[in-house]
């Protein structure tokens, strides 16, 4: 196996929260079960370099492909990823590594190859069937929470969605975190309906407003989750979604915010 691909900091992390394997029959034939962090190995080079499963290298990744996708399947269904996802986002507040302060909040959209579950035609890609990710992130571009729709939804569709994501967030002495004081938007969120639904929340909308024009300064702080789009589609397998299934597409990304933030623990030290 590849030590490249699950390094041990990932792999202390990932192995508490994993389901337990089922029991082995006594005198029961067959071959054994595939190492659980070997199959993380073959999960992560399909993120990484966008591969399809069955071309995935099992001598060098130490899994075959099949193995991959079944663990990721199984993982997926009992929730590893969004947990993990939490966990680092507590030690980025012990660590004084999240200002949750200010949020921004955008959509990106990806070309769906095999349709599925929450793919629609995309505006932007001459009606071809595609997907959106879209993310809230806090100021320095650590993503809090993601949310997968068809190409076709409006962005600011997911806007409440993305805020109720975002897991309690401890850390620190008192109530957990879950909500920013002030969220940035672009234009694509300028709707008073929800202006008015984010101060009921408590939640200070600074939006750029339409027919208005540039230069108001919410892009000294918008900008962090273009970043994160950037940091996200460095993980080939999410640039284009081959996933018919979304949920396994939202487990890989809910996979790529973890190193995401795990990346951040790792300057700190």
């Amino acid at each position: 196996m590849r030590a490249d691909l699950v390094p041990d900091d990932l792999w202390e992390r990932v192995a508490p929260l994993l389901p337990p394997a089922p029991a082995r029959r006594l005198r029961c034939p067959g071959r054994l079960r595939v190492p659980d962090r070997a199959a993380l190995a073959g999960i992560m080079y399909v993120l990484r370099t966008g591969v399809a499963w069955r071309d995935v290298p099992s001598e060098a990744v130490g899994c075959s492909g099949v193995t991959a996708w079944r663990r990721l399947r199984d993982w997926t269904e009992a929730g590893v990823w969004p947990r993990l996802h939490a966990a680092l986002l507590t030690e980025l507040r012990r660590a004084d590594l999240l200002d949750l302060d200010d949020c921004a909040v955008d959509g990106s959209h990806v070309r769906a190859l095999k349709r599925g579950d929450h793919v629609g035609p995309s505006p932007v890609d001459r009606a071809r069937p595609g997907s959106k990710h879209h993310v809230i992130v806090d100021r320095c571009g650590t993503p809090l929470a993601m949310t997968l729709t068809g190409g076709n939804r409006h962005d600011v569709t997911q806007l409440l969605p993305l805020l109720d994501a975002i897991p309690p967030i401890r850390g620190l002495r008192g109530r957990p975190r879950c909500r920013p004081r002030r969220l940035f938007a672009d234009r694509g969120y300028d709707f008073d309906k929800y202006r008015r639904l984010l101060w009921k929340r408590g939640i200070k909308p600074l939006i750029a407003r339409r027919g208005v024009a540039h230069g108001s300064g919410l892009g000294k702080v918008r900008w962090a989750v273009e970043r994160a789009f950037a940091w996200l589609h460095q993980f080939k397998r999410l640039r284009t979604r081959y996933e018919r299934r979304a949920d396994l597409h939202q487990g890989l990304l809910d996979l790529a915010c973890s190193i995401i933030c795990l990346r951040r623990l790792r300057k700190s030290f």
